[in-house]
């Protein structure tokens, strides 16, 4: 039997309307490569720079009712960041990590669009100024980086360090902000 791609759209939108996925997810083409985003109920709840493998995450942290859909309001909301029509993401978020994972990202939340915070001055903003390298840690396992941004954080010195896609994506996100000369 072939379906035909109305018979799968029907299909995936009376399975989300019904309640019978856990997570959602999409591959997006963005100006820094395709990016892996899943939602829940709750919100978005990832972005991955890479994809391979990203299913059987997700169906671990999420539950295994997992589907590929277009996410609509993720896609518009980060093609007008890339755009440079948006500094500030409305997306409700489903962040399911642990609670100084949680403080951190918060604080991260905050970071404003356009400027750079370093490890030791975000640690000292969770009450944990000597945590430097616990907040890297965080900001490494980042489930949600561009929306949660930690390519805004810098080391000490405000050199570029460590990021989950690589430092050239981590330049090219500040310089779309205006946060690093081109």
């Amino acid at each position: 039997m072939n379906v035909t791609p109305e018979l799968d759209k029907q299909f995936r939108q009376a399975a989300l309307r019904e309640g019978l996925i856990d997570v959602t997810y999409d591959i997006l083409d963005s100006p820094i490569g395709d990016l892996f985003v899943a939602a829940t109920d709750r919100g978005l709840a990832r972005i991955s720079y890479w994809p391979d493998g990203m299913e059987e995450t997700l169906a671990r942290t999420f539950g295994p009712r997992v589907l590929r859909s277009p996410l609509d309001d993720v896609r518009r909301e980060l093609d007008e960041y890339f755009a440079g029509n948006r500094r500030v993401f409305d997306l409700p978020l489903d962040l399911r990590v642990a609670p100084f994972y949680a403080d951190v990202l918060a604080k991260l939340a905050l970071v404003p669009y356009g400027q750079t915070e370093t490890y030791g001055a975000l640690a000292a903003k969770v009450g944990r100024p000597k945590a430097a390298r616990a907040v890297g840690t965080v900001m490494n396992r980042n489930p949600i980086p561009i929306v949660l941004p930690c390519h805004r954080i810098v080391g000490a010195n405000g050199s570029l360090t460590g990021y989950a896609g690589g430092l050239d994506v981590k330049l090219r996100l500040l310089q779309l902000e205006g946060a690093m000369l081109k």
